[in-house]
C-alpha cells in the first residue's frame, strides 16, 4: 500500500490533536472536579444526574416553603399565647366583679379595663406576619380581618386555610382563619347554655349546668318554670311538660341527661332557659361582660340576674381560653411536623448528594494517572512526528 507524504503528515497531526483534546478534557475535569460536563461524557449517567439535580432543586424549594410556614406558625403561636393571657386577665377581673364586694364604681373601673383588653385582643386578631399578610384573614391575607362593632367585632376575612408543600408527599396548613380562632368558640358548657329570664322577680340564679348522660340529651330549647312555692316544671321547645318536681335551692334539677342547679329564692312564675349551645365569638363575650358590669344590682332580683349572667360569662371565658389553647396545640403539632419534615429533607439531601457525587464528580487519583499517560502519549507523538516530518526522498539523492 502506498502512503503519500501528505497523508502521513495529516494522520500525525490528527493523532496529536486527538491526544491534546483528551488531555485538555482530563485537565478540565481536574480543574472543575466534575467528571461529567456534557451529556456526551456519560449519556446513561447524565439521565440519573438530571433526575438527582431535579430532586435537589425541589428539596430546596420545599425548604423555602417550610421556613415560610414555620415563621408564620411561630407568629401565630405567639399571638395565641398573648390572646390567652388577655382572656385569663379578663377572667380574673370578672371574678373580682362577681365577688359581691365590688360596688358600682369598682365595676366601672373593671369595665374600663375590659374595654382596654378587648382592644388589645382586636390588635392580636389583626396581627400580621413578617411579609405583611394578616395571620387570621383566611385566604384573604391582604384584608384586615377584624373591625370593632356595636356587639363586639365584624369579620372581613374568610374561613379558608392554605396548605404549604414541604416534601414530595407532605403538605402542612400554615395557619388558622380568624373565624376558626376567634368566632367559633363553643357557647355555654359546649352542650347547652343557661340564662335567667330578665323578667324574673325572685332572687333565683342558675348555674351553667353539666351533662350527666350525653346519650339522653335531646337538643332543644327548654324552660324551667316555678309553678308554685317549692315546685317546678320543665317545658320543651313546643311547650310540652317533660318533667316536674319539688324545688330545693341548691339541689340539682335533672332532665334528659343534663343537670342544672338553681340557687336563691325564685318567685312563682320565674323561668330559667336551658338552650342548645351554639358558638359565640370572644369579642361578643367581652362586650356582654362590659354591658353586665354596668347593669344595676341593687335589688335581690337584679343581684340574682347579675350572678346568673356573670356565672355564664365566666364559663364562656373558660371556653374561650380552652379554645385558644386547643388551637395553639394544633399550631404546635404543625411546627413539630415541619421540624420532622426538615430532618427528613436533610437526610435525603445527604443521600442524593452522595449519589450525585458518585455519578458526576471526578476520581482525582484516576484522573491524574490518566493525565500523565495522556501527556506521555502526546509527547511521544510530538517527538515521533518531529523525526518523521524530516523524511523525504530528496534526503537520499
Amino acid at each position: 500500500m502506498r502512503i503519500s507524504t501528505s497523508t502521513m503528515h495529516q494522520q500525525a497531526v490528527d493523532t496529536m490533536l486527538l491526544a491534546q483534546s483528551r488531555l485538555a478534557k482530563t485537565q478540565n475535569q481536574l480543574a472543575t472536579g466534575k467528571r461529567v460536563k456534557t451529556p456526551a461524557d456519560d449519556p446513561a449517567g447524565t439521565v440519573h444526574i438530571i433526575a438527582l439535580q431535579r430532586q435537589l432543586s425541589a428539596s430546596q424549594q420545599f425548604t423555602v416553603n417550610g421556613t415560610s410556614a414555620q415563621n408564620r406558625l411561630e407568629a401565630s403561636e405567639q399571638s395565641l399565647a398573648d390572646a390567652t393571657n388577655v382572656l385569663q386577665r379578663v377572667k380574673e377581673i370578672a371574678l373580682q366583679a362577681n365577688s359581691g364586694t365590688i360596688d358600682a364604681e369598682g365595676r366601672s373601673i373593671i369595665a374600663t379595663e375590659v374595654r382596654t383588653r378587648a382592644e388589645e385582643l382586636m390588635q392580636l386578631a389583626n396581627r400580621q406576619d413578617a411579609t405583611g399578610e394578616y395571620l387570621y384573614a383566611g385566604l384573604s391575607g391582604a384584608t384586615k380581618p377584624f373591625a370593632s362593632s356595636v356587639t363586639g367585632a365584624s369579620y372581613f376575612g374568610d374561613a379558608g386555610t392554605r396548605t404549604v408543600q414541604v416534601s414530595s408527599s407532605q403538605r402542612v396548613v400554615d395557619g388558622h382563619s380568624g373565624y376558626e380562632v376567634f368566632l367559633k368558640v363553643p357557647a355555654g358548657n359546649g352542650t347547652f347554655t343557661t340564662t335567667a329570664v330578665a323578667a324574673n322577680t325572685g332572687s333565683g340564679s342558675v348555674d351553667t349546668g353539666s351533662v350527666v348522660n350525653p346519650a339522653a340529651w335531646v337538643a332543644d330549647n327548654y324552660r324551667i318554670r316555678m309553678t308554685a312555692p317549692g315546685t317546678y316544671e320543665v317545658l320543651d321547645g313546643a311547650g310540652a311538660q317533660i318533667a316536674t318536681g319539688a324545688f330545693t335551692a341548691g339541689n340539682a334539677i335533672q332532665f334528659r341527661g343534663v343537670s342544672v342547679v338553681i340557687d336563691g329564692a325564685p318567685a312563682v312564675g320565674d323561668q330559667f332557659r336551658v338552650s342548645t349551645a351554639g358558638s359565640e365569638d370572644v369579642f361578643t363575650t367581652l362586650s356582654r361582660l362590659n354591658t353586665l358590669l354596668g347593669a344595676p344590682s341593687s335589688t335581690p332580683a337584679q343581684r340574682a340576674q347579675f350572678t346568673s349572667s356573670a356565672g355564664a360569662l365566666l364559663k364562656q371565658l373558660d371556653q374561650g381560653i380552652d379554645h385558644l389553647q386547643s388551637i395553639r396545640a394544633e399550631v404546635g403539632s404543625r411546627l413539630s411536623a415541619l421540624d420532622t419534615a426538615a430532618g427528613q429533607r436533610e437526610d435525603q439531601k445527604v443521600q442524593w448528594n452522595a449519589a450525585l457525587s458518585g455519578l458526576q464528580d471526578v476520581d482525582y487519583a484516576d484522573a491524574v494517572s490518566r493525565m500523565n499517560q495522556q501527556l506521555t502519549g502526546l509527547q511521544a507523538a510530538q517527538q515521533s512526528y518531529a523525526k518523521i516530518s524530516q523524511l523525504s526522498l530528496f534526503n537520499y539523492l
